[in-house]
């Protein structure tokens, strides 16, 4: 357990969520249950309509049904198929079927990818509470995978309120969801520190007038919060 000494610069600290509080891996959702092939179909960071593309506009507030709809529209699926269609685009469309259904089965298991917290972090989280720091979150998610993280691990739960982009409906690096959440959870910006993974989002808190932290993990985290 670390001193408490020197947390006086900080009334209050912001987390992001993925890859600093929770440790989200959205593969896992499908394994066992789709072939490998199909994952890499469905997750191809290559294809511009592909799963990264769809994560990004459930951030800011699309609903499942509508990335499914939009999914298949860019992939060909509609309710006809071309008699014409050659061997070769039939394959694809079969691909894009299995793929679509991966998409599917995903949403129906996606509280699965919520492996666990980062380690060290429930400690700290702990720590920054026992100290009388008050602890929020702001995060590119959606309320559904926000309730489920606070659902699986009580840590979580120590957060005073979450500003959540899907709701928002603007994402970081936006300035304005930085002006909201300090306007919403009533923060001193001189005061607070900015927790993200993403070293745009951390210089973007900053810019914000917040004390932008880019996360690496929960040792030098500490050391920068417990100085």
């Amino acid at each position: 357990m670390c001193s408490m000494a020197g947390l006086a610069q900080y009334s209050d600290v912001i987390f992001d969520f993925c890859d600093v509080l929770v440790d989200w891996q959205p593969r896992v959702p499908l394994e066992d249950q789709v072939p490998e092939a199909v994952m890499d179909r469905l997750f191809d960071r290559n294809d511009p309509y592909g799963f990264w593309h769809y994560d990004e506009l459930s951030d800011l507030g699309w609903s499942e049904e509508r990335v499914l709809a939009d999914y298949a529209e860019h992939h060909g699926l509609g309710n006809s198929v071309q008699a014409d269609m050659s061997a070769g685009d039939d394959d694809e469309r079969l691909s894009a079927e299995a793929a679509l259904e991966a998409f599917r089965l995903y949403f129906d298991r996606q509280r699965l990818a919520l492996v666990g917290m980062l380690p060290g972090m429930p400690e700290i989280v702990h720590d920054l509470d026992d100290a009388g720091v008050r602890c929020w979150g702001l995060t590119n998610f959606t309320v559904k995978y926000v309730e489920a993280a606070q659902e699986l691990f009580p840590p979580l739960r120590l957060l005073k309120d979450v500003v959540v982009s899907s709701a928002e409906r603007i994402h970081k690096p936006d300035p304005e969801i930085f002006r909201r959440a300090i306007n919403h959870f009533g923060v001193n910006p001189a005061h607070t520190a900015f927790v993200d993974d993403k070293p745009w989002n951390a210089e973007a808190g900053t810019a914000a007038g917040l004390h932008g932290i880019r996360f690496t993990d929960a040792v030098a985290l500490r050391a920068q919060l417990f100085a």
